[in-house]
C-alpha cells in the first residue's frame, strides 16, 4: 500500500500545490489558463512529436491499445446515452456524457504513467490523445450540439467544424509531424533534440499544478445527484468497461503487454479533461460540469490507488 501511495503521492501533492497557491494569492486564476496553454500547445505536443519521432513506426500504433481504449469510451458513451436520456434532457445529457468519456490524459494520466513506465510514457499519451482527440471528443461534442434546440443546433456544420479544428489542434500537428520524421528515417540534430526533450521536460509538473489551481473559484452550483453520476462514470464505468474488453479480447488472443495493459486501464479511469467546464458553459451547465470536475478529481485519489492496488 505505501508503495502505491509513494507513486500517487506526488502527483496529488502538486495538484493540491497547485490549488493552495491560487488560493492564497501567489498565482491568479488566469496565470493557470497561461500556464495549461503552455502544456496543451507547446509542451505536450513537443513530448508527443518526441516520442513518435524517435520510434520506429512500426511501434507508433499499436492497434490493440487504441482499440481497446476506443472501445471501452464508446461502450461508456452508449451506456451513458441510454441511461442519460432515460433521465434527463439532452443538454444535461450531452453535459454528462462528455464528463463520463473525456480523460484528462494530458494533464493527470500522463504525469501518472509517466512515473509508472517512464519509457512508455510518451507513447501512451500520443495513443491517448490520438483516440481522444480524433474520435471520442468530437462525438461527445457532436452529442452536446444534438441537444441543443432544434433551431440553434446545425448537426452537419457543427462536424465539420469539430474536424477542422481537430486537425488545427497542435497535440495532432505534433502527432503527425512526429510521423513523418518515423516515416522518413530523419535523425533529429543534437540540439534540436535536447531542446525539444528540455520543453517536454516542462509537461508534467505545470500539467499536474494547472490542475490544482484551475479548481480555485469554480462555480460549485448544479444537480449534485447528475455530477455524482457523472463522477461515477469517468472513475467507475469508463475503467471497468476497458478492463472487461481487454478480458473479453483476452480469450480471443487479443492482450497487451503488462505495463500497456495497466497503462490502457489506467488512462480511462482518470477523472475528466480539464475543459471540459468550458464545453459545459455553452451548454449552460458550468456548475454541473464543475462539481463534477471537483468531485471526480477528488475521489480519483481513492480510486486510482486502489486501481494501482490491485494491477501492480
Amino acid at each position: 500500500m505505501f508503495t502505491v501511495l509513494g507513486i500517487t503521492f506526488p502527483i496529488f501533492a502538486m495538484v493540491v500545490l497547485g490549488y493552495a497557491l491560487v488560493a492564497r494569492g501567489m498565482f491568479k486564476p488566469a496565470d493557470m489558463k497561461t500556464f495549461g496553454s503552455w502544456t496543451m500547445n507547446i509542451a505536450l505536443p513537443a513530448l508527443i512529436f518526441h516520442a513518435v519521432a524517435s520510434r520506429p513506426v512500426s511501434e507508433v500504433f499499436n492497434l490493440a491499445y487504441m482499440g481497446i481504449y476506443l472501445s471501452g469510451a464508446l461502450i461508456t458513451i452508449v451506456i451513458g446515452f441510454l441511461w442519460f436520456s432515460a433521465t434527463q434532457d439532452p443538454a444535461r445529457r450531452g453535459v454528462a456524457i462528455m464528463g463520463t468519456s473525456c480523460p484528462n490524459s494530458g494533464f493527470v494520466g500522463y504525469p501518472l504513467i509517466l512515473v509508472l513506465f517512464p519509457d512508455q510514457a510518451g507513447l501512451v499519451l500520443a495513443f491517448n490523445m490520438l483516440v481522444e482527440n480524433v474520435v471520442i471528443i468530437p462525438l461527445a461534442l457532436v452529442i452536446m450540439e444534438l441537444g441543443k434546440p432544434k433551431d440553434q443546433s446545425h448537426p452537419l456544420r457543427q462536424v465539420a467544424q469539430v474536424l477542422l479544428g481537430v486537425v488545427k489542434r497542435p497535440l495532432v500537428i505534433g502527432i503527425a509531424l512526429g510521423l513523418v520524421v518515423s516515416i522518413t528515417g530523419i535523425t533529429l540534430p543534437g540540439p534540436v533534440d535536447r531542446l525539444v526533450s528540455l520543453i517536454s521536460a516542462s509537461a508534467a509538473a505545470l500539467a499536474l499544478l494547472v490542475i490544482g489551481g484551475s479548481l480555485v473559484g469554480l462555480p460549485l452550483r448544479g444537480n449534485r445527484a447528475l455530477a455524482a453520476q457523472i463522477v461515477a462514470g469517468k472513475l467507475l464505468v469508463m475503467p471497468a468497461a476497458t478492463a472487461l474488453l481487454m478480458v473479453a479480447l483476452g480469450s480471443f488472443g487479443i492482450s497487451l503487454p503488462h505495463d500497456l495493459a495497466v497503462a490502457v486501464i489506467l488512462s480511462a479511469a482518470v477523472p475528466m479533461f480539464a475543459i471540459y467546464s468550458v464545453f459545459a458553459q455553452e451548454a449552460g451547465h458550468a456548475g454541473l460540469a464543475s462539481l463534477a470536475q471537483v468531485g471526480a478529481t477528488a475521489f480519483s485519489f481513492v480510486t486510482l490507488n486502489l486501481l494501482l492496488l490491485i494491477l501492480t
